[in-house]
């Protein structure tokens, strides 16, 4: 298998994440593949990075995609942010998403990391998710 699914894969979670009408209540359109320049106020979600490895097997070409979608805010405390990564984990966990290329096998939560940055100031969770996919 190649990287040649990873940007179908990226492009259908990003429609999930923008088509969701409890992120859409959260934070409009905040969603980011690219986080815009400078600093960003308020609550956002971002798409970040991505490990991928060969997941063939005698059926066919396939790979692993564990990728991370983060939660941003200035908000004070966590509780914004874990309202956010929660309706993140709910528009993703089992999606049914339809890829230009390839085959979505299935989509599943891994694990979250909250912490403060930014001199705790900001609060951060990255969420990390698994993806299988068949060429």
């Amino acid at each position: 298998m190649s990287y040649a699914i990873a940007e179908a894969l990226q492009a259908a979670v990003y429609q999930r994440l923008r088509a969701s009408s409890e992120l859409d209540a959260l934070i409009g359109d905040a969603i980011f593949d690219a986080v815009p320049p400078g600093t960003q106020a308020g609550t956002y979600v971002s798409l970040g990075p991505e490990d991928v490895r060969d997941a063939s097997d005698a059926t066919g070409a396939g790979a692993e995609h564990d990728f991370v979608v983060s939660v941003i805010t200035d908000a004070a405390g966590f509780q914004t942010a874990k309202a956010v990564a929660a309706a993140v984990s709910d528009a993703l966990v089992g999606a049914s998403l339809l890829l230009s290329r390839g085959r979505l096998v299935g989509l599943w939560f891994l694990r979250a990391r909250a912490r403060r940055v930014e001199a705790g100031e900001t609060r951060r969770i990255d969420l990390s998710f698994r993806a299988r996919v068949e060429a």
